[in-house]
């Protein structure tokens, strides 16, 4: 059954999704819709699977490699301390990566969970806006193609 993930993938290989930041060897590197922490980032693999474990060893190596890469970025790019990584496959049931940059002015007990802590109405309540994120993304793609 085609996810919401293979409707993006499909979207960035028509050049339809404006959330694209980059095609890594590994598949896309987009903005999240949900942008209550700048630069929260998903990877989509191209093509899609129904998780990690569906890929051969060295398709897992560069997904991996390309997941590490996009949170190299984030922490070039946002001037966030850390990055948080996730692959749930729970409600989406393809494969994808959740690069989630982590930052010092987060409240504290925030900060020191998971970045999905936050209540869900403040998670949706910064979404992703091309207009706004363009030059981020931009730079995030920059960072990326420099360790490519």
């Amino acid at each position: 059954m085609p996810t919401l993930i293979h409707q993006r993938v499909a979207e960035a290989r028509a050049g339809k999704n404006p959330s694209v930041i980059c095609q890594m060897p590994s598949g896309w590197a987009i903005l999240s819709d949900m942008q209550y922490l700048r630069g929260y980032s998903i990877l989509l693999p191209d093509p899609v699977v129904p998780g990690l474990n569906d890929l051969n060893h060295d398709l897992r190596a560069r997904y991996l490699l390309d997941m590490a890469l996009l949170g190299d970025a984030l922490l070039e790019v946002t001037g966030s301390y850390r990055i948080n990584y996730a692959i749930f496959c729970n409600t989406e049931p393809a494969l994808h990566a959740h690069v989630i940059p982590r930052y010092l002015s987060e409240p504290e007990e925030m900060r020191k969970g998971h970045p999905f802590c936050y209540d869900q109405a403040y998670r949706n309540s910064i979404k992703f806006d091309y207009n706004r994120d363009i030059k981020l993304m931009e730079l995030i793609a920059t960072a990326i193609k420099k360790h490519l």
